[in-house]
């Protein structure tokens, strides 16, 4: 697959992207359409008998859930049509490859920057490293410096991370020129606050910045394509590419590698197609314009207490918005190959990952009343939430569904339910309508997947070990998804309960190398809702038997919680499926030299024991120091006053 071609600024604006507003009206009218026909299909089996309290609250939860899915199911289906056509969801003509320019690459300077906290540091030097060798390699290495910005707090970590920095140096000899470390011994506003510190000290003397997470990894050739793309936009102030996850044995990890590689390119396609120049930001792999960074993105504290108040925590959301307020671009990508990820290797690793997420998510929904933000700001704040608070909505409307069935299974046979009642009244079972919604609901949730295997069977086919190992896998990762999806549900439901009560959370550095979760872990973190899915299955059993065998595949996953978590983080049956070619990846398939020599240095080099080398700090380069002004989401109090002058002098005209 070929990165995108874009053209200048003011073809930018015209002829580059056209028909911007018509996209998203496109977009909206065709999941408001769907959406409406599910939920009127939904309101016609509630009201067959009459509609109850406990009905309009499952219809208003079925509502919120089904828009949420069909949105999904929208973007899935415009980036299918796409992809197919080898379409740019952009400029809406043929990929075409983008062609680095060195004259322009010369007349700048961008700098690569990776924070961390607290990580491993054999891992994180490893590829910090051959990320650097890789853009050596291309002869462009000249126009880049290299940043590692440590906030780690731990002494011991702080100790490695020096010593290791020193063999790097040693190791890259003159090339070392354009590496960097600086570590803040005060960590405040965690990576917000490491970033600020960066664009304050050293970043007026940069065009752009590539931000890489601690276990990141990306090629020379994607950093020269993302630095050509903002060269050849001058009103980008962001582009995000497609981090896929890499590296990875657990079985768990495999599955969550092959579904990203297979899925995400056509959802991100779907998703460029109708956001335009207004995409969002995932807070690493992606290029920003320094000067607009500085300009929009210093963050506020929030006034209040949690979940809405205090430090930002999920930035870079809010750090695209601003970026939109002030009319700057921000571009998705989807393309572009060669940035790499690394994913929590178990489903509970997986799991306190997301907890991270949804609270910050969640704290955007405060954001949402702002006059600042653009309306799309508001819509990928309002995405981002309803991810996670969908699963509270549909672990609710499975409760309240078992509740509507058994009462309904207890007065099944009472025809005479209101005093002085001349005829009896007869229950009604749609079941047609019953049928329809739930065929309409499989396909919303399944057909994304077959596109995806589809379009890959007809592009990239050999990249995955050919058809019969693709076709294979999918089905592998379909059925799996299924079942880990309703212990998933009760994670995040339990997750967002958590966030409205103000439990607050800890954003250490995550697990990223794979293990096999102890028994006694499995069930620690599974029992209760096991012992709650045994209960409420015998319940629905006794009572209404046809109601147990719909909830039984949700039921099934909940009972045999303990056992998914501990064999799925398996990584013998992560290895010998890669053995026979299932959940085989374009980056094994092409073997990625990038990757390849992450593989190899991991082994060749090691964190160098205490007393090697010299404790010495690295010398940094000279600073020029800026300001990140703090944004405002509120009106200023003055233009507040001065609307209400105005509106009080209007009145009395």
């Amino acid at each position: 697959m070929f990165g995108i071609q874009m053209t200048s600024s003011k073809q930018n604006q015209g002829t580059s992207m056209p028909f911007k507003t018509l996209r998203v009206w496109l977009f909206a009218i065709a999941a408001i359409g769907i959406s409406g026909y599910g939920m009127s299909i939904m309101f016609e089996i509630l009201n067959s008998n009459g509609m109850t309290l406990l009905e309009y609250a499952l219809l208003a939860l079925f509502s919120i859930t089904f828009a949420w899915i069909v949105t999904a199911f929208c973007s899935g289906t415009i980036g299918f049509i796409l992809q197919l056509l080898r379409i740019d969801p952009l400029t809406l003509r043929r990929v075409k490859p983008i062609e680095p320019n060195s004259q322009a690459l010369a007349q700048q300077r961008t700098a690569v920057v990776m924070p961390i906290y607290n990580e491993d540091t054999h891992r994180v030097i490893a590829g910090f490293e051959v990320s650097l060798q890789s853009l050596k390699e291309t002869g462009q290495l000249n126009h880049f410096d290299f940043y590692l910005l440590s906030d780690t707090q731990d002494p011991q970590i702080a100790k490695n991370e020096l010593s290791a920095w020193h063999a790097l140096c040693e190791r890259l000899g003159d090339t070392a020129k354009h590496v960097f470390y600086r570590r803040r011994e005060n960590n405040k506003h965690r990576k917000v606050g490491n970033l600020t510190d960066f664009c304050e000290r050293w970043g007026s003397q940069y065009d752009h910045m590539i931000v890489l997470d601690a276990d990141s990894v990306m090629t020379g050739k994607c950093m020269l394509e993302l630095t050509t793309s903002m060269l050849n936009n001058p009103n980008v102030g962001l582009i995000q590419t497609i981090p896929i996850p890499v590296r990875q044995d657990t079985f768990f990890g495999r599955f969550l590698q092959f579904a990203s590689v297979l899925y995400s390119p056509m959802l991100a396609t779907g998703s460029a197609f109708w956001q335009t120049d207004k995409a969002n930001y995932w807070g690493h792999n992606a290029i920003i314009r320094v000067d607009a960074f500085i300009a929009c993105c210093g963050l506020p504290t929030l006034k209040g207490n949690a979940p809405f108040g205090g430090e930002i925590l999920s930035h870079d959301f809010v750090e695209a918005s601003l970026l939109h307020s002030a009319n700057w671009d921000v571009l998705l990508l989807s393309d572009i190959e060669g940035s790499y990820e690394e994913v929590p290797s178990n489903i509970l690793d997986y799991a306190v990952r997301d907890r991270r997420w949804v609270q910050g998510n969640i704290q955007h929904l405060g954001l949402l009343s702002s006059p600042k933000l653009k309306l799309m700001s508001k819509f990928h704040f309002l995405l981002g939430a309803t991810a996670y608070i969908s699963s509270l909505i549909w672990l609710s409307m499975l409760a309240l569904s078992t509740i509507d069935a058994v009462t309904r299974a207890l007065n099944s046979d009472v025809y005479f339910n209101r005093a002085y009642q001349l005829f009896p009244t007869w229950q009604i079972a749609k079941t047609d309508l019953i049928d329809s919604l739930l065929y309409l609901t499989i396909i919303i949730l399944l057909l994304p997947k077959l596109m995806g295997v589809i379009v890959t069977l007809i592009h990239r086919k050999k990249r995955f070990g050919g058809s019969i190992k693709l076709i294979s896998g999918s089905l592998i990762e379909t059925i799996f998804a299924i079942i880990v999806a309703p212990l998933m549900m009760v994670f995040h439901a339990y997750f967002v309960i958590c966030v409205f009560l103000g439990k607050k959370v800890k954003w250490d550095a995550q697990p990223r190398e794979g293990r096999m979760v102890p028994w006694k872990e499995a069930f620690s973190y599974t029992l209760f809702s096991t012992i709650v899915a045994i209960v409420w299955g015998s319940t629905a059993y006794y009572f209404t038997p046809v109601f147990f065998w719909w909830l039984s595949p949700i039921l099934l996953g909940l009972v045999l919680a303990a056992p998914i978590v501990r064999y799925s983080s398996s990584i013998k049956l992560g290895v010998f499926l890669r053995k026979i070619g299932i959940f085989i990846c374009p980056g094994e398939v092409d073997n990625d030299s990038t990757l390849a020599a992450l593989k190899v240095h991991l082994k060749e080099i090691s964190v160098p024991k205490e007393g090697q080398y010299s404790a010495i700090v690295p010398v940094l380069p000279k600073e020029h120091l800026v300001t990140m002004p703090i944004q405002c989401f509120s009106k200023p109090r003055k233009l507040k006053m001065k609307a209400l002058k105005a509106k009080v002098i209007k009145k009395f005209n």
